[in-house]
């Protein structure tokens, strides 16, 4: 199944599951042996404490997670490290074949990225990008945005809002592409046209 290009300028792409690989159980262990039980994490991936939350939207700050961690487990020892190692032990590698593929329809399109990630999270990702490929992580996109940066987060209908607001596209003109079906009926709810990543699916292989 391939999407449906006609009169398509601008491709907007999410991040996890889509351009990097992701293992969210390892962040789910990293926790656990940390001190975190079931009724904060479990096997879904169910973040049952809004800090969460608060992180992925930039209510609260890297310190400040770390900071309401730490009461949660109970445990004033760990450092921020320990915690934002945990944390970001689920981000796993963004695939050569991806990358290429980006960089072959930047010749077409207009290439964005709007991710729900956190400062965490993206700040060790594009470190571990540049070491890996030698070149910034952002140059890939005409610009990327992110939740913790723009203050709100898919599906909510008013993230792909502010993300059209921001780059200016025609959502007429606009494909929107995500692994999660309620992130593609909020980019339908803003007008945007999209592209469900189904599980299985390969980015590379699809738009290669």
């Amino acid at each position: 199944m391939k999407p449906d290009l006609t009169n398509i300028k601008n491709i907007i792409f999410d991040l996890g599951k889509v351009l990097l690989n992701l293992d969210f159980n390892a962040t789910i262990e990293a926790f656990r042996n940390l001190g975190f039980n079931g009724n904060v994490l479990d096997q879904a991936l169910v973040y049952k404490d809004p800090v969460f939350y608060e992180l992925e939207t930039g209510k609260i700050t890297p310190a400040e997670f770390c900071n309401r961690v730490r009461k949660i487990l109970q445990n004033p020892g760990i450092t921020d490290l320990q915690i934002e190692d945990a944390w970001y032990a689920m981000i796993k590698d963004i695939p050569a074949s991806r990358v290429e593929v980006l960089k072959k329809l930047t010749k077409n399109y207009n290439v964005y990225l709007f991710s729900n990630t956190n400062q965490v999270h993206i700040d060790r990702l594009h470190q571990k990008f540049r070491a890996g490929f030698g070149f910034e992580f952002p140059s890939l996109f005409v610009k990327d945005f992110y939740s913790h940066e723009i203050g709100v987060g898919k599906p909510d209908v008013n993230s792909y809002l502010k993300v059209i607001e921001l780059s200016g596209v025609k959502p007429e003109e606009t494909l929107f592409v995500d692994d999660l079906e309620k992130n593609i009926e909020g980019a339908q709810n803003a007008g945007l046209k999209t592209f469900w990543l189904r599980e299985g699916m390969e980015m590379a292989e699809i738009f290669g």
